[in-house]
């Protein structure tokens, strides 16, 4: 937040703050025909299925302002948006950004949460198209659309996953939720004390992994490459038990995963044991980790296991074998859905 030079919000109007937010956006996709400045956004998708996404993203909920920089939060809620799109196996194309803000706030903040929404919307070649900006009794609401594309034979579904299909995960698992017990740790630590400075050294990673997500495009690019196209695929936000249960839910099978096969980065394993944690337990249930799960046919073994990044942690069955993790010692473990839940 903007401590030194801070300009009132009210000082420029809802629509001089719109026009400075998003004067320098220029479109970029041939499919966004008309941008920010009039009542509506055009948009044209003559040959595509046009794919929807909109997340809400409130503060005290779901960020924590105390250790979250605004322009990382602003490339965060862009990120979650193309990382859904990505999950159908399309291609996200533009965003609207719709924000309630508090008088706490000024505008350099607001501009800095909007430097981090386009440098994400750059790198992924999204055009941001729209949205609205109203003010809050009670802190930041964020919610982002985001509009995607993709042929309609290539859309992937969590419905598909088929008996003998492999379970494959990218990168690794339970890094951004060991990231978020560090901050919250350090947050309780230095509640009162004005100059001590965190230490987060040989931790960036993890940091990173909560602060900074990245939407896995480059999969979905590999897996194109490769001729491969999922039977089932999610993206992995609330933990990957629980979304694979929902594959394996709305696809009517049952599943088994290896624990030893669960990719996890080495300082999420220092990590956990700092915290006494079950590493198992934060890969398996942690969330927000935004790599993307997805099932492929049995006969897509040796291409899928050629992907840089991407790990077969296990296999479909029936569904009357029900959902299981075979952890080291061989014992079948129920798979229960100990995510994150927003409205527990």
């Amino acid at each position: 937040m903007h401590e030194g030079n801070r300009t009132e919000i009210a000082t420029l109007g809802e629509f001089g703050l719109i026009k400075r937010l998003t004067e320098d956006i220029k479109l970029e996709n041939k499919e966004s025909v008309y941008g920010v400045g009039d009542d509506a956004a055009v948009l044209s998708y003559p040959d595509k299925q046009v794919l929807v996404t909109t997340d809400l993203l409130m503060e005290g909920v779901h960020f924590d302002l105390v250790y979250t920089p605004l322009k990382h939060l602003g490339y965060k809620s862009a990120m979650v948006n193309f990382s859904d799109i990505y999950a159908m196996n399309g291609t996200p194309k533009q965003i609207t950004v719709s924000l309630a803000v508090s008088k706490r706030f000024c505008i350099e903040d607001l501009d800095d949460f909007y430097e981090g929404v386009k440098l994400a919307c750059r790198q992924h070649h999204v055009d941001i198209v729209g949205g609205d900006t109203t003010s809050s009794v009670t802190g930041l609401a964020i919610s982002i659309t985001c509009i995607g594309e993709a042929d309609k034979e290539q859309v992937v579904y969590r419905n598909g996953a088929k008996e003998t299909d492999l379970i494959c995960v990218s990168g690794d698992l339970g890094a951004a939720y060991m990231g978020l017990q560090l901050l919250e740790r350090e947050k309780a630590v230095f509640q009162g004390e004005k100059d001590v400075q965190p230490d987060f050294a040989g931790k960036e990673y993890l940091l990173e992994r909560i602060l900074k997500p990245e939407a896995r495009r480059d999969i979905i690019e590999s897996l194109a490459k490769a001729g491969i196209k999922p039977t089932a695929m999610m993206d992995i936000s609330d933990g990957l038990s629980s979304e694979l249960l929902h594959i394996c839910t709305q696809s009517k099978v049952g599943c088994r995963v290896y624990e030893e096969r669960i990719p996890i980065d080495y300082q999420t394993a220092v990590m956990a044991e700092e915290f006494n944690m079950n590493l198992s337990t934060c890969a398996l249930n942690g969330g927000e980790d935004y790599e993307l799960l997805f099932t492929v046919p049995l006969t897509a073994h040796e291409q899928v296991e050629q992907i840089k990044d991407v790990k077969v942690i296990g296999y479909i069955t029936k569904p009357d074998l029900g959902c299981a993790l075979l952890t080291r010692d061989g014992t079948e473990l129920e798979l229960k859905a100990q995510g994150w839940n927003p409205l527990k």
